[in-house]
């Protein structure tokens, strides 16, 4: 069931709400240009609602014969998935140019009173016509608000996004900072021993044969390359990186990845498989980065299913761009994690440096791509996408 036909189902619009708004149309169709004066005259009188208005008497004139065709469209019908998507527009539009809610729920109440006098003096002696149509243009009038409000609602929580995205940009950006300071600090003293361990496992083999004294400098060796590991790691995240962009095919990107992990995931009894991944799927992109972004999200993936589990890998064409899709039938993600999944240095693996899911969100929005996390139950799902120019972001 769509959105529309939800709602007319809530509020009871069916064919005889139809019926009546249709035989009421040509009985008010000479008051409908009064109807829109009024309107507008009301929006006017209110200096917050009459801001909006900027292009003064032309602009005025357009949005009266605009109100004309859409209260005459209103009542002509038919009240269909056509009727929904220009009204949609014209809800986008209510969004675009700042009309506050309250104005829109205010004005609305204009044209319901205008309607139901109308009605008043056009059915004196016929009460129970006058409740038909009285009910069917209070259902109308609903209908319309819902679907405004629907797109008030879907800004509402694309601005929320956007607003979490920057924040969680900012947050990134001061700890790339420190990470970068820190790493920077490090380096220098940690080359300066590993050098001086190499001078003593030197003499250390000119002085004596006794394999104590070299195996204590092996094992001091091991820690110095993890800390090494660990450090280039966290320059991986903190490094302003550079995109080598260029419009590569995902799908091939992708092959190469499940081709590396396909051992793993067999070790692990969990079947790893690319779904629609037919035809190429070309993005403007940093092969090296994306192949990056994908190896940790299918990685995480299989460590994420029990054995017999699946994870797959979906490639496919978007508006504007294209988007890979990692998905596993594991146990899903917990409130407290997925809340966290982005931060630098937490992880909730035994010995794990949490750097893996802060380089996958720096690379993709360096990418000035997206990354959406759905979670439940019966499993996880990472949409990463990417656009298909390098001067439009999606």
């Amino acid at each position: 069931m769509t959105f529309f036909d939800e709602i007319k189902a809530y509020v009871r619009f069916g064919r005889e709400d139809a019926a009546a708004l249709t035989s009421f149309l040509p009985v008010v169709a000479p008051e409908l240009e009064r109807f829109a004066e009024h309107f507008y005259d009301v929006i006017l009188e209110h200096p917050r609602a009459a801001a909006t208005l900027s292009g003064g008497r032309p602009q005025l004139e357009r949005l009266k014969r605009s109100l004309i065709d859409w209260m005459e469209s209103s009542l002509r019908g038919p009240h269909d998935e056509a009727y929904y998507e220009k009204r949609s527009r014209i809800g986008r539009v209510h969004v675009q140019i700042g009309l506050a809610q309250e104005f829109m729920l205010t004005a609305m109440n204009v044209l319901r009173l205008d309607f139901r006098d109308a009605v008043v003096t056009a059915y004196p002696e016929d009460r129970p016509r006058a409740l038909a149509v009285c009910g069917a243009l209070d259902k109308l009038f609903d209908l319309e608000l819902a679907i405004m409000l629907h797109h008030y609602q879907l800004d509402s929580e694309s601005r929320l996004l956007q607003r979490e995205r920057r924040v969680q940009a900012d947050k990134l950006a001061a700890m790339q900072t420190l990470t970068a300071g820190l790493a920077h600090e490090v380096r220098n003293p940690l080359n300066a021993a590993k050098l001086q361990l190499e001078l003593l496992e030197r003499r250390l083999r000119r002085s004596t044969d006794d394999p104590r004294l070299l195996e204590s400098t092996r094992m001091v060796h091991q820690e110095i390359e993890r800390l090494t590991d660990l450090l280039n790691e966290f320059l991986d995240f903190a490094r302003p990186a550079q995109l080598a962009g260029a419009d590569h095919d995902l799908v091939a990107i992708v092959r190469h990845v499940l081709e590396l992990e396909s051992a793993a995931a067999s070790d692990r009894g969990a079947e790893l498989a690319l779904v629609n991944g037919g035809a190429p799927v070309v993005a403007w992109v940093d092969a090296g980065k994306i192949h990056q972004v994908v190896l940790n999200l299918v990685r995480n993936a299989i460590e994420a299913v029990e054995p017999g589990g699946r994870v797959e890998v979906e490639v496919g064409p978007v508006s504007g761009g294209a988007h890979i899709v990692v998905r596993d039938d594991g146990p899903g993600i917990s409130p407290g994690v997925l809340a966290r999944i982005w931060e630098p240095f937490f992880s909730t693996k035994d010995g794990g440096t949490g750097m893996g899911m802060s380089i996958v969100h720096s690379l993709i929005d360096l990418h000035r791509g997206t990354i959406d996390v759905r979670t439940a139950a019966s499993g996880s799902e990472f949409e990463v996408t990417l656009r298909r120019n390098p001067d439009v972001a999606v």
